[in-house]
């Protein structure tokens, strides 16, 4: 099915994100923790009752606003209780039973079929817990979050119907035990899984572009799923290597003089290079004034508010999006690439309108993420590790009676589109 087939502009109408009123500096950690300094600016907490139901909810909620059929997508870290799924609670929670109709496309592709409109939950409100038992280093790659978007045609942000995907069977994080919720990691092999399934989207997202001459350069600006930052710039970086073996692959002359930070590593094959730090810091070098401008103002989020795994990558679209003017954005292209451990990811694009009243409405109803930042109040390094360890004591304890408030969530963080 295409995609544009059937209505116009099919795309991103509306979105939101809610994150925690709270975070721990990460200085105090890393102090707390007694490891060096300087892994990230801060990360999030949450309080310890604070689950994927009640924290979707305040993302999502006014939706019934809307007549229209609608189709509701909801992704996160795991399910609830290894059974039940969690859309079932969210719709009640909505109170959208009666808009919802199950059908397999994705919601994108049933907005552009039907003239109706997707509605995109992603949300991660417990994965802070996974600080616990990681090692020292990782704690900084944590965050919580919940993004919310709204989908359907003649939209500000366009999906453009070129994308790639690259999935493969590995266990780099999974849960094989049942009984916890914490993961078992191989922090490097997961790197390797991440570059290696950027470097195939790319390699296949430029063949299905179908030009000689397709570059990075035709992208505007660039958002990553974000593990963490720093990887985030070097994987901008390792989009630059392959642009470069592209176009060397391509017969292009002039790749040697556009990187020539990379011609000593031109011998070297893609598949040897991942852990290559010669040849990692030679691309940081020649990337870095484009990953300024093109990737440096989507790391907001990732920055101040961690990993929040599965909508960490629309966290970095909006942290674009507030970065950045509407007049700056019109008829913009946005590379995305998303990742999932285990392993599955895509590379796609947006295509900002150029109509500029439409972007101005989005970025109303997002313009106050900065303000929510500055709001939130710090949480110490050990009342911070008191909660996670408090959550893990109760965790699969039943009955089990809550002991915390919503107080501390943030009022009024839902959409209002």
């Amino acid at each position: 099915m295409n995609l544009h087939e059937n209505s116009k502009d099919v795309g991103i109408l509306a979105m939101e994100i809610y994150f925690p009123n709270q975070y721990v500096d990460q200085s105090d950690l890393d102090e707390f923790d007694g490891v060096s300094k300087g892994k990230s600016s801060s990360s999030s907490s949450i309080p310890l009752d604070s689950g994927r139901y009640p924290f979707s909810l305040f993302n999502s909620r006014p939706k019934t606003t809307r007549k229209e059929k609608i189709r509701l997508e909801v992704g996160t870290e795991t399910i609830i209780d290894k059974s039940k799924s969690v859309k079932s609670i969210l719709l009640v929670l909505l109170q959208l039973m009666h808009a919802i109709e199950e059908q397999l496309p994705c919601s994108m592709l049933y907005a552009g079929s039907n003239l109706s409109f997707g509605m995109v939950v992603m949300l991660l409100p417990w994965l802070v817990t996974l600080q616990c038992i990681l090692p020292f280093p990782a704690r900084p790659t944590g965050g919580a979050g919940a993004v919310a978007m709204l989908i359907g045609p003649n939209a500000p942000l366009t999906f453009n119907k070129i994308q790639s995907s690259h999935m493969v069977n590995v266990y780099d994080f999974y849960k094989p035990d049942l009984s916890s919720e914490f993961p078992t990691v191989d922090g490097k092999i997961s790197i390797q899984c991440y570059l290696s399934a950027l470097d195939a989207c790319f390699r296949r997202h430029s063949e299905k572009d179908g030009r000689p001459d397709v570059s990075l350069d035709d992208f505007d600006y660039f958002c990553f799923h974000a593990l963490y930052c720093k990887l985030v710039q070097k994987s901008f970086a390792r989009l630059c290597v392959n642009d470069y073996v592209f176009h060397l692959k391509n017969g292009d002359e002039n790749a040697d003089s556009k990187y020539p930070d990379l011609v000593p590593f031109k011998h070297l094959e893609l598949e040897e290079t991942y852990f290559n730090r010669e040849l990692e810091q030679a691309a940081v070098k020649c990337s870095k004034a484009a990953f300024e401008t093109k990737t440096l103002p989507s790391l907001m989020l990732a920055s101040m508010v961690g990993n929040m795994y599965t909508p960490s990558l629309y966290g970095g679209l909006v942290s674009l999006l507030v970065n950045t003017t509407a007049e700056s954005l019109l008829g913009k292209r946005i590379g995305m690439f998303s990742y999932g451990s285990g392993l599955a990811s895509t590379m796609f694009s947006l295509h900002v309108s150029k109509d500029q009243e439409k972007i101005e409405k989005l970025l109303a109803l997002i313009n106050d993420v900065p303000s929510r930042l500055e709001a939130r109040s710090a949480v110490s390094a050990a009342e911070f590790t008191a909660i996670l360890n408090a959550k893990e004591d109760a965790y699969n304890k039943a009955p089990y009676q809550p002991v915390d408030s919503f107080d501390t969530l943030t009022p009024g963080a839902c959409i209002t589109f």
